[in-house]
């Protein structure tokens, strides 16, 4: 089968980086910003990271489903490349804070990040060494768990049927469990809803863009009036990603992403500079 290449999900994936760049900047500066954007709209750029989760399922499933489900996949090569991809910068970027900071809490924690294995422990949400990784450490669960993944969404009907467990322990997760977005059953519902998007791909690809983009405009407005819950993440991740891929041009890719990475950047040196 030829493998389709969805540019704007590029453009997507920048637009999210740059976002969490921008929360991350203004959580830890003192400059302050009167203002609704500043206050209330680049704080809630932490939200991106479910963004992420789906478009994580959906690229995935884009790379690897198909091969999974026939058994043509070197499950060796797989996992090397995985930490091929994070490794490398993430293990300097360990290292320079463990020696930054050393005591014996920081070599127990850097261990575990080393190993990329950390987001199975209770307390991953508790290492401090690099604690913004722990986003790494909950996608690589997804990626040891991806063939389990692939056969739970084998056919539609079963994937459905593994969305609504997935927003049941969501629930759960949230009010029994006392565990949030840093626990795979927690955050497993963006991710699964990644890949139900993948199933249907062919047929969200001939959707009309114009009533999806207002589809997304309102559900934008909306996250901002009734607040950020884990309903609103999920229903914009997943109207994000349906828009990337009806808007397969190169447009999102280019001209959007230049001017949001001028935006972004322009943002950053500003409260960088007047912070210091």
């Amino acid at each position: 089968m030829e493998k389709k290449h969805y540019d704007a999900i590029d453009g997507l994936r920048m637009i999210a980086a740059f976002g969490i760049v921008m929360m991350h900047v203004r959580a830890n500066s003192d400059y302050e910003i009167s203002g609704y954007m500043y206050n209330s709209i680049i704080p809630s750029f932490t939200n991106f990271v479910f963004l992420f989760m789906t478009v994580s399922a959906f690229g995935m499933c884009c790379g690897y489903y198909n091969k999974v489900l026939s058994n043509k996949v070197d499950w060796q090569n797989f996992y090397e490349k995985r930490f091929q991809k994070i490794l490398p910068f993430f293990g300097i970027l360990v290292l320079f804070d463990m020696a930054m900071s050393p005591s014996i809490a920081s070599l127990y924690e850097g261990f575990a990040d080393m190993t990329l294995l950390f987001g199975f422990l209770p307390g991953a949400g508790n290492i401090s060494v690099i604690g913004v990784g722990w986003f790494l450490g909950l996608v690589f669960v997804f990626y040891l768990i991806f063939p389990f993944f692939c056969v739970l969404l084998a056919n539609r009907r079963r994937a459905w049927i593994v969305f609504l467990v997935s927003l049941i322990y969501n629930l759960a997760c949230s009010n029994y469990f006392d565990v949030g977005r840093k626990n795979i059953l927690y955050s497993a519902c963006f991710f699964v809803a990644g890949g139900l998007i993948y199933l249907y791909r062919d047929e969200i690809s001939k959707w009309n863009r114009w009533i999806v983009l207002g589809i997304t405009g309102c559900a934008i407005v909306l996250y901002y009036i009734i607040g950020g819950n884990i309903a609103m993440c999920l229903v914009i991740s997943v109207i994000l990603l349906i828009y990337a891929i009806i808007n397969r041009e190169r447009y999102w890719k280019t001209e959007l992403q230049s001017f949001l990475a001028a935006s972004a950047w322009r943002y950053i040196c500003h409260t960088w500079l007047y912070s210091v």
